[in-house]
């Protein structure tokens, strides 16, 4: 059986406010929501999109919303903190290789930031179903699959 996030347990979990600059970002992604669930859209078909996410020592992908179903990849392991949604803070340590999958129904998203709190680059690959409960979000303008610039 595939395991989810619900199946990882925090190394650290607190629901405390969080910083003027993380509590305003929250609210921008919220009146804006961002489909960009890694830094760079590797590829691209009728049924998936690929991305990748590369964070160097103390780096941070900002607010994120995923709304479709995904899963991903740890490729280098590492130690990260995630502000998620319903307020709270959690850290965790990903192994190399780890992988967790994760479904919404319809209407069920999750926004979530990550940092890396690791001394090296942390490196995910995740990959979104476009054939889920909810329709995929739009792209902003300029975001197009790596494969396709190449």
């Amino acid at each position: 059986m595939a395991l989810t996030m619900l199946d990882k347990t925090a190394e650290k979990k607190e629901k405390s406010q969080w910083s003027a600059d993380i509590a305003a970002e929250f609210e921008r992604e919220a009146r804006n929501p961002n489909p960009c669930v890694g830094s760079t859209l590797l590829s691209e078909n009728e049924r998936t999109r690929v991305w990748i996410i590369r964070l160097a020592p103390g780096e941070r992908i900002g607010f994120h919303r995923h709304v479709l179903d995904y899963f991903w990849t740890s490729v280098s392991g590492g130690r990260g903190r995630q502000h998620v949604h319903d307020g709270t803070t959690v850290e965790y340590t990903y192994e190399p290789g780890e992988t967790r999958h994760e479904s919404y129904g319809k209407g069920e998203f999750k926004v979530h930031d990550l940092e890396n709190l690791g001394d090296r680059e942390m490196v995910f690959m995740t990959v979104e179903f476009k054939d889920s409960a909810n329709k995929p979000m739009q792209l902003p303008a300029g975001v197009t699959p790596q494969s396709a610039a190449a």
